[in-house]
C-alpha cells in the first residue's frame, strides 16, 4: 500500500469555527484514522472549534496548537485551520499532554516520557530510533519550553525529537496546546510515532555568527530579559552593534540581525522578542548572565531552504508530507525581502502542513529563528504512480 495513502492534508480558510473542522474532517477522514495533528489561528473561537473537533474526531488521537500563521497545501496562509491524519495501518501513535508547566519537574516530565513509550511499545513491536519520531507541541508564553524539552529528550534516548511553541499571531498574550478535546495553557503536548516509512528529523538556518562578542552583564534570567549587554543598556548596546539608532529598533531588525551563541562550534539563535519601554531586551529562548552573544549575519534564506529539502529527498525519496515548524521572525524577515510566496511555493513542493511558531525544538534544545521539521516519505517497496 502506498504510504500517500496513509496519510492526507486539509486546509480550511472558513472564518465560523465549526464550518472551518467540517471542512478538515472532510479532508482528513480515511480508513483506520489513527492519529490528527491541527494547527489553526488564535483568532478562532477556541472553545467552538475545540467542541466540533471532539465531536467529529471522537475515539481518535488529535493535538495541536494555536498559530503566528499557518502553512497548509497552498503555501504559507493566516486565519486559517490546517491538519493532517495518518493512518493506524502505517502509523502507530501513543499521545499525552503534560499540564502545569510552571511547576514542571523533571521526575515527572521524565515519568510522563516513559508512559507514553510504554503505551507505544504495547502495540508494536520493535520501537527504535529507525522507525519513531517524537513531535512535541508547547505553550508558546510559558518560558518553560527549555527544562521541559530537555526532560522529553532525556526520556525518548536516541529517539529524535523535535516541534514548536505555540503562538497568537503576534498578541503575545495567551497561547494554546490542544488535547483530548480541549485548548489548554501552561501545557505541552507529545506525540510518539512509530512506522515503517522513511523518515528524517531535520533543522535548518541560515545565520552565521560575526565576530564583535556581546555579553551578558545583567539579566532577569526567570523572565528572560537582558537589561545590560557589554556592563551598557542591553537595546542601546545591540543597537549601536547593529548600526540603528535605539529608538529605530523593530522587529525588522530582530528578524536580520539576531543574536546567537555558539556551542561546541554549531551556533544556535537566541532571538529578540521586543524592546520593552524602559530598555530592556526580552527574549524568545532562555538567557544567563555571562552568556556570550553574537550578531548573526544571514545567507539566502531561499537557497537555503532548498538545499535543505534536496538533501533531504536524498535520504526518503520523495516526500509524502512535511511537518514543519518555521519561526515567526523568519516570516518577519520574508515579507520585508519579498520572499514569502517564494518560500511558500518550496513548503508547497515538499507537502509541507506547519505553523509559524514562537520558538522550536531540536532533540533537547529550545532554540530560534529556525525551521524544525518532519520529513515522511514513502513505503520503499511503492513506486511511482
Amino acid at each position: 500500500m502506498s504510504a500517500n495513502s496513509a496519510i492526507k492534508r486539509a486546509h480550511s480558510c472558513a472564518a465560523e469555527p465549526r464550518q472551518a473542522v467540517r471542512e478538515l474532517h472532510a479532508g482528513l477522514m480515511q480508513a483506520d484514522l489513527g492519529l490528527v495533528i491541527f494547527f489553526c489561528s488564535s483568532t478562532y473561537d477556541l472553545d467552538a472549534l475545540a467542541d466540533e473537533m471532539g465531536k467529529l474526531f471522537a475515539g481518535v488521537q488529535v493535538i495541536g496548537c494555536t498559530t503566528a500563521g499557518e502553512i497548509g497545501p497552498s503555501g504559507y496562509c493566516s486565519n486559517s485551520l490546517v491538519g493532517m491524519s495518518f493512518s493506524s495501518r502505517d502509523f502507530t501513535s501513543a499521545v499525552g499532554c503534560m499540564p502545569d508547566l510552571k511547576n514542571f519537574e523533571f521526575s515527572a516530565g521524565h515519568g510522563f516520557t516513559q508512559d507514553l513509550l510504554r503505551q507505544l511499545e504495547n502495540q508494536t513491536e520493535v520501537v527504535s530510533s529507525t522507525n519513531t519520531f517524537a513531535f512535541f507541541l508547547v505553550d508558546g508564553l510559558s518560558i518553560r519550553e527549555e527544562p521541559v524539552v530537555r526532560t522529553f529528550q532525556s526520556a525518548l534516548g536516541d529517539i529524535a525529537l523535535c516541534g514548536g511553541s505555540a503562538g497568537d499571531d503576534f498578541k503575545f498574550e495567551r497561547t494554546w496546546v490542544y488535547h483530548d478535546g480541549s485548548f489548554r495553557a501552561d501545557s505541552a503536548v507529545l506525540a510518539l510515532v512509530n512506522t515503517a516509512v522513511p523518515f528524517k528529523i531535520f533543522k535548518t538556518q541560515h545565520f552565521l555568527s560575526g565576530n564583535e562578542r556581546l555579553v551578558v552583564t545583567e539579566a532577569d534570567i526567570a523572565r528572560r530579559i537582558v537589561t545590560e549587554i557589554n556592563g551598557l543598556p542591553a537595546a542601546e548596546e545591540y543597537a549601536r552593534i547593529v548600526g540603528i539608532d535605539v529608538n529605530e529598533l523593530g522587529p525588522k531588525h530582530y528578524a536580520t540581525s539576531p543574536v546567537v551563541v555558539v556551542i561546541d562550534g554549531t551556533d544556535y539563535v537566541r532571538s529578540i522578542q521586543k524592546v520593552d519601554a524602559s530598555g530592556p531586551l526580552t527574549f524568545f529562548c532562555a538567557i544567563d548572565e555571562g552568556l556570550v552573544l553574537r550578531v548573526a549575519h544571514g545567507v539566502d534564506l531561499l537557497a537555503n531552504l532548498a538545499q535543505t529539502f534536496d538533501r533531504i529527498r536524498e535520504e526518503v525519496g520523495p516526500i509524502t508530507l512535511t511537518i514543519g515548524c518555521d519561526c515567526i521572525l523568519r516570516n518577519i524577515e520574508m515579507i520585508e525581502k519579498h520572499q514569502k510566496e517564494a518560500a511558500g511555493a518550496i513548503l508547497e513542493h515538499n507537502n509541507t502542513v506547519g505553523f509559524c511558531t514562537y520558538g522550536e525544538q531540536f532533540g533537547g534544545v529550545h532554540v530560534n529563528q529556525t525551521f524544525t521539521g518532519i520529513a515522511i516519505g514513502r513505503l520503499r517497496d511503492v513506486c511511482d504512480d
